[in-house]
């Protein structure tokens, strides 16, 4: 099991992965092409760190405490962590966000998901796919990706993909949206879940959907 420090470093690992894209981002740049194109990257990364540093000492400090340095912070996204679902050990997720959607800022009771289960040796590829088609503006608002950090919440040795929109009553987005993954090579049968269900705590269970949509 982790330790306090470890679990501690591992939030601030993951609050860091989310305080880096959005320093990228603000420079045109994505943290997954500069780390799959194998550009250097270190020296946004070092000033960004200081900037967190400044803001989120404690976090900070966590950090340097587990692994050294921010280099050795930099080695980690090389190697894939917090860019490719399984080789991410550090958080529970991978995220990425279509241009011009502010979490901060929007009705997340008017948003809902289409869920993506996929075996681990077949995550990689579809959320790249996935990944980019976001980030590009060509699918949803956002979408989210689990990874191989072990899970006690998981049901199975499954990854699942979640890919989000703006407001599940837009029926013809949310279709629309689906066309696209199916295009992207989701072509079994998936759901659609309110994160108004979510938000209650509801689950599917034996006998009982919490799908609003399914195609």
């Amino acid at each position: 099991m982790d330790t306090d420090g470890e679990a501690i470093a591992d939030v601030a690992y993951g609050l860091f992965v989310v305080f880096l894209n959005k320093e990228l981002c603000r420079q045109g740049k994505f943290l997954f092409e500069l780390v799959e194109t194998n550009i250097d990257f270190s020296s946004e990364l070092v000033e960004s760190f200081a900037s967190f540093s400044a803001d989120y000492p404690f976090l900070a400090d966590a950090l340097t405490d587990e692994y050294g340095s921010a280099n050795a912070i930099y080695r980690l996204f090389t190697e894939g962590d917090g860019v490719i679902p399984t080789k991410t050990t550090k958080i529970f997720w991978i995220l990425v966000d279509a241009p011009g959607y502010d979490p901060a800022s929007a009705n997340t009771e008017k948003e809902g998901k289409w869920l993506i289960f996929q075996e681990p040796n077949q995550t990689d590829d579809l959320w790249k796919k996935i990944r980019d088609a976001t980030a590009a503006g060509e699918l949803g608002i956002s979408a989210k990706v689990s990874t191989a950090k072990e899970n006690p919440e998981s049901w199975d040795e499954r990854m699942v993909i979640y890919v989000y929109t703006r407001d599940w009553e837009d029926e013809e987005d949310v279709m629309r949206i689906r066309e696209v993954l199916r295009g992207l090579g989701v072509t079994d049968r998936i759901g659609y879940k309110r994160n108004i269900e979510t938000f209650q705590g509801e689950y599917s269970e034996k006998g009982k959907k919490v799908t609003y949509y399914t195609a």
